[in-house]
């Protein structure tokens, strides 16, 4: 299935939204992925060794993703930072079952943030954004592997 111009539209509308507080919500996605799966943090190089006793607000690479996009507006993933992407993930030992994880902690993650916004066809579109970067960084990890 293809990224609809609809669908294109509620992702943008919500993302614009939820950008003026990215590095919060970023900060609960990565504690919703902590919740749902706690060994996770292991595989997070930022905080492998941070021990349970640190904020994830000190690390401000929890955020990196959420800001850069509030900066430059860019929600397009060039072919360098997919393949880097691709090579970080293998390299951290990321397997299809950690990316369902992610994929519940962003789309609950994002309900939280806009629930006026919120509907079937909003979570249908955020989960065709994802599952089509999921697939393009799978793919890279093929590469990497």
């Amino acid at each position: 299935m293809g990224f609809s111009e609809t669908q294109e539209e509620l992702v943008l509308r919500s993302w614009q939204s939820m950008k003026k507080d990215s590095e919060s919500i970023a900060l609960k996605f990565f504690l919703r992925i902590f919740e749902i799966a706690p060994a996770a943090k292991q595989m997070f190089s930022f905080l492998r060794d941070s021990g349970d006793d640190v904020p994830l607000e000190s690390h401000p690479k929890a955020c990196e993703s959420a800001t850069q996009l509030r900066k430059t507006g860019d929600v397009k993933v060039r072919e360098a930072t997919l393949r880097r992407l691709g090579a970080t993930h293998v390299k951290a030992g990321v397997a299809d079952a950690h990316f369902e994880v992610v994929k519940t902690a962003l789309l609950d993650t994002i309900k939280d943030a806009v629930p006026e916004m919120w509907s079937p066809e909003m979570k249908g579109a955020w989960e065709e954004a994802y599952d089509q970067l999921a697939a393009a960084i799978k793919e890279e990890m093929k590469k990497a592997a």
